[in-house]
């Protein structure tokens, strides 16, 4: 058991006492997130005794302390460059890194975990150094997908974790507020210091019913998502309730929870209840599932919250799992949603390619050996009606564990009798790990897919690819039929006998009769005594690169003459700003993955990618290489964007390459929470348009000038705007700063007062 018993008893232990203070300083009954946040504050003591001060949701800025921190290998890199740069000689919570994004997809599980240890020796060994120095838990390439390996062993209900990944919030499914961050605010916790957040709002989602038939997990946060859109959750807790929860497991919990990274929530979670106590017991740890038992009424929403919704959730939608129907969503946008009896007609009024290029399993959304059981059922079936896939099926475990225990039991014959193949257990074509062969670039084409993302180009670098979101069930189903147009809940195929058959509904269990496997070498413990462990960054390296300190602004030159490097148009996800896919392989080297700057992004002077005019002379380049020739002339510079600026993955890269080129301010209509966070913490200045409409104002040869010397909570700033004709207009712009983010920007970065402070 990789566990730190200590920590969860002590969360146990200090709870009931926390929670009871905070109902009684609230004066109601509280939500299930109430219990978890006011129970992990900053402590703060009147004499000596503990208080606590009620906090305004979506107003208040506060700190927190979490249980411990979780990186996957990609985020991982410039986490602990930062943490390494900041002078701490070891982590001051539990943490973890996940080696799962660096593992391409080719041929085969076998091959391709070869493969990326042969090409990723260097960064795999750098981490592990890291890792062993620091007192930080290292899990090896192949050992899993970091969500599944931690719902598996660190996640447990009540406790606080932040990740280097925007689908932290998986742990939800064991009722844990799992928060996906960057890794500087990965290094504020890892270094003992609070952690700031925004006392998030409370969205509550009561569900009734019970799933039936083709219905799964996956379809209730799809259609959340239809109903949201992907920025309806910013500033939300997503808290479920209601007797609905109860029929679900706790990996379809966590499926759930997942994908609320694609709402924009904050994160999601769900109330302590028996399937999570069981699934507890199941992964060997009875001893956590006895200790919650014990302060079970901390660990779900108060009776009256309950009872009257209303009155405690900012926001109610009631969902009844009875009536729910298989969901696909997409293409291009998680958030796209129709029912599988309104899909067949939408393909074909849209124009949507027909034919089913390819089908994916897998992924820490759905990836459980629930999911796998289930998976297994349908391709039983579909070989006793004599059926096969007309489409590849690939498919990806969660982890070592689920993957030695559906061999054991039998599902992965199963799978690939009907011709799946079995991908590594690892992240691969979900973040663009895919080198995909059956296709021609720019080909259109149409997959499907239980990932929790399809974005253009997100899965494999092609931006006619449309890819679409749906359970692991409906992925097998379309690939039977080999087409989007078969409504399998009502449609029949033709078998190899040339008969008619119709598919029977999947069955499966959430947990293995015989427990799981267990994956006795992914894990590696730090070092008892790290100090004498040498980590090393070859000066010549493209992969790693040691950082240097943001310079501090200077207030009086820094924001004025501004330019503009790119307007960029429509959704600009972090997918657009820093790319995935081949730029993965450097996520340790800041200077060369700043090549991938925006170059997806659409330029709304031109309608065209990675174009921009270079306003000194005249020409239009890339948009690197227009960064690049600014910040080589000391031309300070700015990007325009649209809705919900930064959507999608908590990528730092994407706030730290603008500043790292140069960049002063990224001005737009609204941003997602990680990318606005990532961007303050980095020392850039994230800025809203007060009207919304005038980004239409911004052109192309604009000089602007911004009076940053005013930033101060609560006032709005003054953008000048000098046109190419002579003409000046002001457009007053919005923020979010607070006092201590204030700091943040004029020490260059949030990591120069953390080093700055160990030094002193």
């Amino acid at each position: 058991m990789t566990q730190d018993l200590d920590v969860i008893k002590n969360v146990y232990r200090e709870m009931p006492a926390r929670i009871k203070l905070a109902r009684e300083k609230l004066g109601r009954a509280l939500t299930l997130t109430e219990k978890i946040l006011y129970s992990h504050l900053k402590p703060t003591r009147d004499g000596g005794t503990e208080k606590i001060t009620p906090h305004t949701r979506g107003k208040d800025y506060v700190e927190f302390y979490p249980d411990r921190v979780g990186m996957q290998d990609a985020t991982a890199q410039m986490a602990l460059l930062q943490f390494m740069s900041a002078g701490i000689p070891q982590a001051a919570v539990p943490s973890t890194v996940h080696c799962d994004h660096l593992i391409q997809a080719r041929v085969g599980a076998k091959s391709d975990l070869a493969d990326a240890n042969k090409e990723n020796a260097e960064v795999f060994e750098f981490l592990s150094s890291v890792s062993q120095k620091y007192g930080i838990g290292f899990w090896k390439p192949g050992a899993g997908i970091i969500h599944q390996v931690i719902l598996e062993n660190y996640a447990f209900p009540g406790a606080m974790m932040i990740g280097t990944d925007s689908h932290t919030p998986n742990a939800g499914g064991l009722g844990m507020v799992a928060i996906g961050v960057g890794g500087a605010d990965a290094v504020d916790v890892m270094a003992g210091m609070p952690w700031e957040l925004k006392f998030p709002k409370v969205l509550g989602v009561k569900l009734t019913g019970k799933l039936s038939g083709w219905a799964s997990p996956k379809d209730v946060i799809l259609k959340l998502a239809g109903i949201l859109t992907v920025k309806g959750g910013t500033g939300y807790i997503v808290e479920y309730f209601g007797e609905g929860t109860q029929s679900l497991s706790a990996t379809g919990k966590g499926t759930i929870c997942n994908m609320g990274a694609e709402i924009g929530a904050t994160t999601s979670l769900f109330p302590y209840d028996s399937r999570m106590s069981d699934y507890l017991k199941n992964t060997d740890r009875a001893e956590v599932a006895k200790l919650a038992d014990i302060v079970s009424d901390c660990l779900v929403a108060d009776v009256d919250a309950e009872k009257n919704p209303e009155e405690h959730y900012d926001q109610v939608i009631h969902i009844d799992l009875s009536t729910l129907e298989p969901q696909i969503n997409g293409p291009f946008t998680p958030d796209r949603n129709h029912s599988i009896s309104e899909f067949v007609k939408a393909v074909k009024e849209n124009g949507w390619p027909e034919d089913l290029k390819v089908g994916l399993i897998g992924s820490c959304t759905n990836s459980s050996y629930e999911d796998m059981d289930r998976v297994a059922s349908i391709a039983k079936m579909a070989k006793e009606k004599k059926l096969k896939t007309k489409s590849p099926l690939n498919v990806t475990p969660g982890s070592e564990q689920v993957r030695a225990t559906i061999e054991r039991d039998g599902q992965l014959k199963e799978i690939e009798s009907i011709g799946g193949l079995v991908l590594a257990n690892a992240c691969g074509p979900c973040i663009g790990q895919w080198k995909r062969g059956d296709i021609k670039e720019g080909e259109t084409n149409s997959i499907i897919t239980s990932f929790n993302r399809n974005f253009t180009s997100r899965n494999d670098g092609n931006p006619q690819t449309h890819a679409f979101v749906a359970s692991p069930e409906t992925v097998v189903a379309l690939t039977l039929a080999g087409s989007l147009t078969f409504d399998f809940t009502k449609d029949s195929l033709t078998n190899e006998d040339g008969e008619q058959v119709r598919l029977d509904a999947p069955t499966g269990l959430d947990l293995p009769p015989k427990g799981f496997v267990p994956d006795p070498d992914g894990f590696v413990a730090p070092a008892q005594d790290g100090s004498s462990v040498q980590v090393s960054i070859n000066p010549s390296s493209d992969r790693l690169q040691k950082l240097e300190p943001f310079a501090a602004p200077n207030l009086d030159e820094d924001f004025s003459d501004l330019v503009v490097l790119i307007k960029a148009k429509g959704k600009c996800t972090t997918d657009h700003i820093s790319a995935a896919g081949r730029w993965l392989r450097f996520r340790g080297h800041l200077d060369n993955i700043s090549d991938n700057l925006l170059i997806t992004a659409t330029n709304a002077f031109n309608n065209k990618l990675n174009s921009v005019q270079n306003v000194i002379d005249g020409g239009y380049s890339p948009v690197p290489d227009t960064a690049r020739a600014y910040k080589a002339k000391k031309q300070g510079w700015i990007v325009v964007g649209e809705e919900n600026y930064g959507e999608g993955s908590s990528r730092e890269h994407a706030a730290m390459e603008p500043r790292f080129l140069g960049g002063r301010a990224v001005i737009a209509k609204s941003f997602a929470r990680i990318h606005e966070t990532n961007l303050k913490k980095q020392g850039m200045v994230p800025l809203t348009f007060a009207n919304p409409a005038d980004y239409d104002k911004i052109q192309e040869k604009d000089r602007l000038s911004l009076n940053i010397k005013d930033l101060a909570p609560g006032k709005d700033l003054t953008l000048t705007v000098k046109h190419e004709n002579g003409q000046s207009e002001a457009i007053t712009l919005a923020h979010t700063f607070n006092e201590l983010q204030i700091g943040w920007f004029k020490a260059g970065s949030a990591l120069n007062l953390i080093a700055a402070g160990k030094k002193n």
